[in-house]
């Protein structure tokens, strides 16, 4: 139910492996602001996780606080059964550099060689432990139940290279690990006879199903850095940033298209779908994110992952004293991080 007063948003999550936490952050705060209320949430990868968690805390009466709760019980769920079974941890080197880095972390290290050498499922590190593990940090029938909030979770169809995007209605475990199935480190999510790959190939977020279905505020939070000041010099950092110039794509392609032609192409349907009316609104993390060594987005330390929410909370924090008497009245997405990296970064 909606409260006098309170301006509804859509919420477009980008994935980004542990740059999630950013956006638990992000959430985090969000959930606090009562002028604010969250109507309809698309999450890729590690935002498709955070918005079936936070679902999962919401539904029922659980509300807002419900939801932060259920977040931070995730998060924290999640380093603590990687830190059982992960080979990927940092090395005492690593933690001496400090910022995250797995640069030289063993585990790391054989999982980049294994991923140029051997294709999933074949490596021995490609075993998806998201699926089992979703399913035991998330109650997926609370999540179906949640009427309050709309979820749209795209995953990539491999055969058909066509986006599948998942309705609240029908997740489950198999449907959010196959929105976060990296191609190159697991092997791929089979639903239906067919198999997916991660979502971000077609949406990060996808944003065609909130402009068609959600509030016409749409605020998109921003962990999947688009610039980076410096050349990846390493095969596993360029690895790393081609993923992560491929999974900006779609997302730049469908900014384009709602600021300049006032429309989009859904990615499921390829129906072309009319953005009229539509607001947009960023959340980034680009400033404080591009400084982080690549292979930290798989360090899931507990200390990495709460410094990570702390800069999420942060930035959702000056959002707010910016932007927030502007939704439900003007678009103030900053076009500049989006279409200008060079300007950006200064080069």
């Amino acid at each position: 139910m909606v409260t006098t007063g309170v301006k509804r948003i859509s919420l477009g999550i980008q994935g980004g492996g542990a740059f999630g936490a950013f956006g638990w952050g992000v959430l985090d705060r969000l959930l606090q602001e009562e002028r604010l209320e969250i109507g309809a949430i698309s999450g890729t990868s590690a935002g498709a996780v955070n918005a079936a968690v936070l679902a999962d805390g919401y539904a029922r009466g659980g509300g807002r606080e419900g939801a932060r709760a259920a977040l931070q019980r995730f998060w924290r769920g999640l380093s603590a059964a990687a830190s059982m079974v992960s080979p990927v941890r940092p090395s005492p080197f690593d933690w001496a550099t400090g910022g995250g880095t797995l640069a030289t972390s063993p585990g790391y290290q054989l999982m980049q060689l294994l991923a140029g050498v051997l294709a999933p499922p074949a490596s021995p590190l490609s075993m998806n432990p998201m699926q089992p593990l979703l399913a035991t940090l998330i109650d997926f029938e609370r999540v179906r139940s949640c009427e309050e909030i709309d979820l749209f979770i795209p995953a990539t169809n491999i055969r058909s290279g066509k986006g599948r995007v998942f309705l609240r209605e029908e997740l489950d475990a198999r449907m959010i690990a196959a929105s976060a199935c990296l191609p190159y480190v697991f092997a791929p999510v089979v639903i239906d006879g067919e198999a997916y790959w991660d979502g971000s190939f077609v949406g990060n977020p996808s944003l065609s199903p909130l402009v068609d279905n959600g509030p016409a505020d749409i605020v998109i939070i921003q962990n999947n850095p688009i610039a980076r000041p410096g050349l990846p010099m390493t095969m596993s950092d360029i690895q790393s940033r081609t993923s992560e110039i491929a999974f900006n794509i779609s997302f730049v392609r469908e900014v384009s298209a709602i600021r300049h032609l006032g429309a989009l192409v859904d990615a499921e349907e390829s129906n072309v779908v009319h953005a009229a009316g539509v607001r947009l609104h960023l959340i980034s993390g680009n400033e404080e994110l591009q400084q982080l060594d690549l292979s930290s987005k798989f360090n899931t330390e507990w200390p990495f992952l709460l410094h990570l929410h702390d800069l999420g909370v942060a930035t959702a924090e000056r959002w707010l004293d910016e932007h927030v008497d502007d939704v439900g009245k003007i678009s103030t997405m900053d076009p500049v991080p989006v279409h200008d990296a060079e300007r950006l970064t200064g080069t």
